[in-house]
């Protein structure tokens, strides 16, 4: 990383050696539990800030997530899991637009919090308020969105999975189950990381992969447009979605429409794992957005805290792909039934 867009070094200093090993403890023991209480900014919270020595501080996550999607639910309960163990009192805000999003940083940027976590999913309508934000010396990470720009917008880590290599190793799993014509539906026109998930399905899968644009924000309007391809052309065997919910309208598109395609779907829900079970969803493809919102908002913690920065602020922090099927569901269903996967 360009060590000219780093942001300012943080202003508190940091906590004797033992507070740190006691709140890397902390954090090994709520990602093991999976189930931690959620809240933004709870008395615990600031019991956990106390023990640890260290001031409260102020963050915003800005996402660019639909409002009442239960993916961005995920997102922002383990942000506030990790928010109540570090004593930060926690902003969430959201837009699907980019200038709706590059806007709310803004504001978080002229409410001067202490640090923000932030999803690029349309990289170049967020530029100028990443660079606003940078100027301002507040310290910033990326999560699920915008892995080929975070280092570059100067960003200090990435939490998140590769969509490119995920979508690719889609695409090998259906060569695996022999299918031979996969429709990739793409529910949110110029978001990056979903036109890189099928363009990673087309370069590996040996069929024919062909995308279909929806409107995500018409869960209706979704289900009709898959119907309609698929009574278009009964060469389509496999379905292939961006978003659980996308998926289950997939599934009704398939009975609609007298199709005997197979359904795949990237990210999970209480939902899809129950799809999963019955046989509706061949598989989903799970990326984990509470650990995304939890990795997140605790990096902020450890940063400003302990001058932390996982990987030395160069790599990533994958927390994808992992394949979902009817073998394994059973192990991640008591987590989903939890509220947390």
């Amino acid at each position: 990383m360009n060590a000219s867009l780093r942001p300012h070094a943080p202003r508190s200093s940091a906590p004797p050696a033992r507070g740190a090993a006691l709140a890397a403890g902390a954090v090994a023991v709520c990602l093991l539990a999976a189930g931690c209480s959620a809240s933004d900014g709870s008395d615990a919270g600031t019991e956990a800030a106390g023990r640890a020595g260290t001031a409260r501080i102020k963050v915003a996550l800005v996402t660019h997530g639909e409002r009442g999607d239960a993916f961005w639910d995920l997102v922002r309960k383990g942000a506030q899991t990790a928010a109540a163990k570090d004593g930060i009192e926690l902003t969430y805000v959201s837009d699907a637009t980019g200038a709706g999003q590059a806007e709310l940083l803004r504001d978080a940027v002229r409410d001067r919090v202490d640090g923000i976590a932030v999803t690029l999913a349309k990289p170049e309508a967020m530029k100028g308020a990443v660079a606003d934000a940078m100027a301002a010396g507040i310290p910033m990470v990326g999560l699920n969105s915008g892995i080929d720009d975070w280092r570059s917008y100067g960003l200090l880590e990435y939490f998140g999975q590769d969509e490119s290599l995920t979508g690719r190793a889609l695409g090998d799993k259906l060569d695996a189950l022999h299918a031979q014509h996969a429709l990739c539906v793409i529910h949110e026109q110029g978001n990056v990381a979903l036109e890189a998930r099928c363009a990673g399905v087309k370069k590996t899968f040996g069929g024919r992969t062909e995308m279909l644009y929806v409107d995500g924000a018409d869960p209706k309007a979704v289900t009709a447009s898959v119907t309609a391809r698929l009574r278009q052309d009964p060469s389509i065997d496999e379905v292939v979605t961006n978003g659980a919910e996308i998926g289950l309208e997939a599934v009704k598109s398939v009975k609609s429409a007298g199709s005997k395609a197979r359904i795949a779907t990237f990210d999970l829900s209480k939902n899809v794992v129950k799809a999963v079970q019955r046989g509706d969803v061949q598989f989903a493809v799970d990326q984990q957005p509470y650990l995304q919102g939890y990795l997140a908002v605790d990096s902020l913690w450890l940063y400003r805290s302990n001058g932390n920065l996982s990987g030395g602020g160069e790599a990533p922090v994958l927390t994808g792909p992992a394949f979902v099927t009817k073998e394994n569901v059973a192990e991640v269903a008591k987590y989903a039934a939890d509220g947390t996967r």
